[in-house]
C-alpha cells in the first residue's frame, strides 16, 4: 500500500523558518520524482516545488523561489520542503506527491498525494 505522509506544519509568524516532511511507503521511493504543492482556502492547488528522482535537479514556483527549498533522502525515503521567510500569502494545506515523468509541475501528472499538512503564517 502507497502511503505519503506529510508532517511539520504548524501556526506561525511571518519572517521565520518551516520544514515540512514527507515520508513515502509503499514502493521504490528513489523511483519516483517528487512535488510539494499547496492548496489556500478557495483557491486552486498550485505547484510549489519539485525535485528529480536522485535529487540533483529541482524547479520551483516564482512565488517561493529564493525562500524554499525542497530536497529529499532516498535512504529515508523522505523529502523535504524548508520554508524560510514565510509570509502571510504562504498559508494552505501543504501536499505531496510523485510522480513518474521528473520535474513537471502539472498536478494531472502526479499519482499519489499525502493527506496534507496545514501551515498557517500570521502577520
Amino acid at each position: 500500500q502507497v502511503q505519503l505522509v506529510e508532517s511539520g506544519g504548524e501556526l506561525v509568524q511571518a519572517g521565520v523558518s518551516l520544514r515540512l516532511s514527507c515520508a513515502a511507503s509503499g514502493r521504490t521511493f528513489m523511483r519516483y520524482a517528487m512535488g510539494w504543492f499547496r492548496q489556500a482556502p478557495g483557491k486552486e492547488r498550485e505547484f510549489v516545488a519539485g525535485i528529480s528522482r536522485s535529487g540533483d535537479s529541482t524547479n520551483y514556483a516564482d512565488s517561493v523561489k529564493g525562500r524554499f527549498t525542497i530536497s529529499r533522502d532516498n535512504a529515508k525515503n523522505t523529502v523535504y520542503l524548508q520554508m524560510n521567510s514565510l509570509k502571510p500569502e504562504d498559508t494552505a494545506v501543504y501536499y505531496c506527491a510523485d510522480n513518474l515523468m521528473g520535474l513537471v509541475s502539472d498536478t494531472h501528472l502526479y499519482n499519489y498525494w499525502g493527506q496534507g499538512t496545514q501551515v498557517t503564517v500570521s502577520s
